[in-house]
């Protein structure tokens, strides 16, 4: 595997745990210490069972896979001992503010003792500014960030994102500095800390808020510099969510409006798009206005599904629109052989796969287990067990 005999040491939360998974699935030797009580994250819903002495998070199971974990009890000497220990041998360390262990494991001096050691910090809003010492859970971090504003429509209050996105969001980020400091480590042998902001992960992805913001006379929207709820749409409004026959599509006559053209003209529903007046660039506005309301017009006589392979084929980016449930049937995804089957607590679940695929390595990056519902706890050796004897 791409990461096999990185060591690396999870010390997050829910904002940071999916960049410890991204490592973990790109085969690093990843180890995250709980306390006696058990990792809060455990309790995380949903859940396997529903009495509370069965109850095992699929959460955890998901976010935490492809670990190992240990029991240390940091209120007595031999548990800061472990977690010393576990540090000294460690390449990478992730951490997440006020998660566990963070305060005892003394990064600052971590990283004078070895300064080839690689630290990702992560926290809500930084370690510096006015709002340095807030929490914000997903649903607050993505209102403050900008990412729930767009959502919605211009009538309705905004609406949460499935899921935990904007932790998401952060996580990756988490994988991307770890990764780009492993690079400079190996280069020259110099490590890094990189501070890993929630807020700033989730504004640097809104591109079609900041066009609004820099560019508005170029836009020519009537709203300015502030972009309206829209359901996420694209800044361009050239991107549409349409109903069709048995479903709906999201439609674009993007990148290449001459395609989309040649193809309405084949069907004989061009309209007036012919008109030359729509190739000059000072009405490009006007064009995708106009393109989007005869794309509507068509694709509501379609067949969804027939309406998303004639866009594939002619290379068109339509995108199939799914309810939930049928998204374990996803044909492009069943063929990539993402999902994967694990077995926890004696029972299958069909779970989402790795985000990697490699061409040229043996094996291929899976989910082969779940966590354990409990973690191990530390014998007097924690590094033996490990396998970390040498650094």
């Amino acid at each position: 595997m791409p990461l096999r005999g990185l060591r690396v040491i999870d010390l997050t939360d829910e904002r940071g745990i999916y960049g410890a998974k991204l490592l973990a699935d790109l085969g690093a030797d990843v180890v995250r210490p709980e306390p006696p009580t058990g990792d809060p994250l455990r309790r995380r819903g949903p859940l396997l069972a529903t009495d509370q002495a069965s109850q095992t998070s699929l959460w955890h199971a998901f976010f935490a896979s492809n670990r190992r974990f240990f029991s240390i009890d940091l209120q007595t000497a031999d548990g800061q001992e472990q977690l010393d220990k576990l540090l000294a041998h460690a390449d990478i360390v992730l951490s997440c503010k006020d998660a566990f262990a963070v305060a005892e494991a003394n990064l600052t001096k971590q990283l004078e003792r070895r300064p080839e050691l690689v630290i990702i910090d992560v926290s809500s809003f930084g370690k510096e500014g006015p709002w340095k010492d807030y929490l914000a859970p997903d649903l607050v971090a993505g209102a403050l960030g900008g990412a729930a504003a767009t959502t919605g429509d211009i009538d309705t209050p905004p609406l949460k994102g499935f899921g935990e996105l904007n932790f998401m969001v952060s996580g990756a980020y988490v994988a991307i500095a770890a990764l780009a400091a492993l690079a400079k480590v190996r280069k020259d042998g110099q490590g890094q800390r990189a501070d890993i902001a929630v807020h700033e992960c989730i504004a640097s992805c809104l591109e079609h808020v900041l066009m609004f913001y820099w560019y508005p006379e170029a836009l020519q929207k009537p709203e300015g510099k502030v972009l309206p709820r829209r359901g996420a749409l694209h800044w361009s409004d050239a991107y549409a969510v349409m109903p069709a026959q048995n479903g709906s599509v999201m439609v674009t006559p993007t990148p290449d409006f001459d395609t989309q053209l040649m193809w309405l003209i084949e069907e004989g529903v061009e309209e007036d798009l012919i008109d030359p007046k729509y190739q000059d660039p000072e009405n490009l506005r006007l064009r995708i206005e106009r393109s989007m309301e005869v794309l509507r017009n068509w694709a509501a006589g379609k067949d969804a599904q027939e309406l998303f392979f004639q866009a594939q084929e002619r290379h068109c980016p339509y995108g199939l629109v799914l309810p939930l449930e049928a998204v374990a049937e996803n044909p492009q995804l069943l063929a990539r052989d993402w999902y994967r089957q694990l077995t926890v607590d004696g029972q299958t679940i069909t779970a989402p796969g790795a985000a990697y695929h490699f061409s040229n390595s043996e094996g291929r990056v899976d989910l082969p287990l779940a966590p354990h519902k409990t973690a191990t706890t530390a014998a007097a050796n924690v590094l033996s067990q490990l396998g970390w004897s040498s650094p």
